[in-house]
């Protein structure tokens, strides 16, 4: 319970500067690839739309993660702040991954969160296009794990 207590922080309503806190908590999170302790900060009946697939609660949204990263190898992704309102957040990011035949693909997307008043996200509703890159056009090369604090913003590398 301690785990999911942590997470649920920083609560709505969000200022600009607890929105772009839960972001990198969530940036970080992804970036760590593990799917349980990820799942705790949604709540139990969060409902998900992602891509084209819909789920709903904690154990699904488990095993939709698990799938992902079985597909996704060597995957490094960068979230940035798009709006928030009182318990809102609208998100864009990126992500880079290979393939199973080590083709690299880029991912773009954007993610609208909804949190219930103990900080937990309880609608995710993701958009997400990937186009095929060469890898001399990846831009994240930081070591598989959280993204250095210093590492360049989705802005500021041009995407």
């Amino acid at each position: 319970m301690k785990a999911e207590i942590a997470m649920k922080k920083p609560l709505p309503p969000f200022t600009h500067e607890t929105a772009l806190q839960k972001i990198r908590m969530a940036e970080d999170g992804w970036n760590g690839q593990n799917p349980e302790k990820i799942a705790l900060a949604y709540s139990q009946n969060s409902i998900w739309r992602n891509r084209s697939e819909f789920v709903t609660g904690r154990e699904q949204i488990i095993q939709l993660l698990t799938r992902k990263w079985q597909k996704e190898y060597n995957y490094r992704l960068i979230k940035e702040l798009w709006a928030y309102s009182d318990n809102r957040i609208a998100v864009r990011f990126a992500y880079e991954y290979q393939d199973i035949q080590k083709q690299w693909f880029r991912a773009y997307g954007n993610e609208n969160w909804q949190f219930n008043e103990q900080g937990l996200m309880t609608h995710r509703h993701a958009s997400i296009n990937d186009i095929k890159i060469s890898e001399s056009e990846r831009k994240f090369h930081w070591q598989l794990g959280v993204r250095p604090v210093e590492h360049t913003s989705l802005s500021d590398l041009g995407l």
